[in-house]
């Protein structure tokens, strides 16, 4: 039995604990905030509740595997239903596209439908290439800890492979050869920001996000997101991992064989044989457990969301909507140079739960791409204009013909610097951007270079989001092992299946 510390207590840590109590080492979950959960929270406030973080939960093959590997099942701890409809698209010229909750056949026949059937074939050629790129990808550098670029060198051996994946493509560019749709190419490019990262920039391969999306399905959780992060806690204690809130780790502590606790901020040292880390990796290796040798990559994109309580409701809007800017790239030009978008993109998210607002009332949330806190050149102070920047968003809402402003009953404004308490100090959901081809193998790994310590978590491999981050504690956890000795195997191997 080995003497575990995990470093917060996001989905990651909750994660990893939980199939490493059930592993039987010995666990404790040491959280800075006085909750868990990280950005999977909640937010109340005079008879609301939101969703703070997530507000869609995708392959639920990961928290599964997850729950049956540590007792019951995860039908058995939260709701689950399939989500339908999907996404409700509006775009800048007035039209809208309405898509299913899953299935690539039904949402090429959506197309079809709403656009003409060039629009249709063109997605079913999309999804044809992505789920190639998927079935590439998965078993080499997506359920396996990356050590090397060498993973992404055996499939470049393959040129039919390389081919596929096209690896000198952007998702801008992929999206720009299959579609001669704006709208389209729009839709397309909008995955880059479910990690944080610039269409124009980020590997083509993203398409198997919605390839993803359309394969497994999107799902809702009965109450929402926060009832999966109280499931994670439960399943923790029931496997007999310690949760400490409100307890700053400050240092990892290490010899020359390797880890050997953490520095807690009143001074005291916990020890540990081994300790894994859910954080931010740039504040692991800049304050934690400093490395001059530590290359941080590009850093993802912020959120900026209003969670508002609307009289009446929003009746003539699906559950999941995103309405488009005029000019899609100027957004990422902006972010680019560190500035607030002056017309942005925005998902609007309705709370149709039961209890999550007053009778006749509505529980929605905003949000919109923001850069992330700070000086430098790519970031911005979100200390000052808060107010403004939400009354312009709520504007730009209006103008594309969802007018809040004379209903809202109650306001409350996340902005990136809010994020920084859950997420790294400069409010990076996502940590590290996918940038540029190799990108997935730049990202931070999940072994450190000093023995024992393992990092999970969005800002590390295989990247941000529930799935990925499921996907990260299910990695660090066969490579620990059992207690009883057992060598783990090699390779992990993950429990979502191509």
């Amino acid at each position: 039995m080995a003497r575990i510390i995990v470093v917060g207590g996001g989905a990651g840590g909750l994660a990893v604990a939980a199939r490493l109590g059930a592993k039987r080492h010995e666990v404790s979950v040491l959280e800075r905030n006085d909750y868990f959960g990280g950005k999977l929270r909640v937010h109340e406030g005079d008879g609301y509740r939101f969703d703070a973080g997530p507000t869609l939960f995708t392959l639920p093959a990961v928290y599964r595997d997850l729950f049956l590997k540590t007792g019951k099942p995860l039908e058995d701890e939260v709701g689950l239903s399939e989500l339908e409809p999907g996404f409700w698209h509006r775009f800048a010229d007035g039209s809208g596209l309405q898509l299913p909750g899953g299935s690539a056949g039904r949402t090429a026949s959506a197309i079809t439908e709403q656009l003409g059937q060039e629009q249709g074939d063109q997605w079913r050629a999309l999804m044809r290439r992505a789920g190639e790129i998927w079935k590439l990808a998965r078993p080499e550098v997506i359920v396996k800890p990356v050590e090397s670029r060498r993973q992404l060198w055996r499939m470049a051996r393959n040129g039919k492979a390389v081919r596929t994946v096209a690896p000198w493509r952007s998702l801008a560019s992929m999206s720009r050869a299959h579609f001669k749709d704006p709208r389209l190419r729009k839709l397309l490019q909008r995955y880059a920001t479910y990690s944080g990262s610039d269409p124009r920039n980020s590997p083509g391969a993203l398409i198997t996000i919605p390839y993803v999306e359309q394969t497994f399905g999107l799902w809702h959780i009965d109450g929402g997101l926060g009832e999966l992060r109280d499931a994670l806690v439960s399943r923790c204690e029931r496997v007999g991992v310690e949760l400490r809130p409100s307890t700053e780790v400050v240092g990892i502590r290490h010899d020359e064989q390797g880890v050997t606790g953490v520095k807690l901020a009143d001074g005291r040292i916990e020890p540990a044989d081994i300790v894994v880390a859910n954080v931010d990796a740039l504040d692991l290796y800049g304050q934690l457990l400093p490395d001059s040798s530590f290359r941080a990559g590009p850093r993802s994109y912020s959120g900026f969301a209003l969670m508002l309580g609307i009289k009446g409701g929003c009746p003539d809007l699906q559950r999941h909507n995103v309405l488009y800017s005029q000019d899609y790239r100027q957004e990422f030009v902006s972010l680019a140079a560190g500035r607030p978008i002056a017309d942005p993109t925005i998902y609007l998210h309705r709370v149709t739960d039961p209890g999550a607002a007053p009778a006749g009332h509505e529980a929605v949330f905003l949000l919109v791409n923001a850069p992330r806190h700070g000086q430098g050149r790519d970031a911005w102070d979100w200390s000052t204009g808060v107010d403004e920047y939400a009354a312009l968003v709520l504007a730009r809402l209006a103008e594309r013909g969802i007018e809040l402003r004379d209903r809202i009953s109650y306001q409350h404004i996340q902005t990136p610097l809010d994020l920084a308490s859950v997420s790294a100090a400069d409010g990076a959901i996502y940590g590290q951007a996918f940038k540029g081809a190799a990108s997935i193998a730049k990202r931070p790994k999940n072994v450190s270079p000093v023995p024992g310590l393992f990092l999970v978590g969005g800002s590390t491999h295989p990247g941000g989001g529930l799935p990925m981050v499921g996907i990260s504690a299910e990695i660090v956890a066969e490579m620990i092992g059992r207690a009883d000795g057992r060598k783990p195997s090699e390779s992990p191997s993950c429990s979502v299946k191509s």
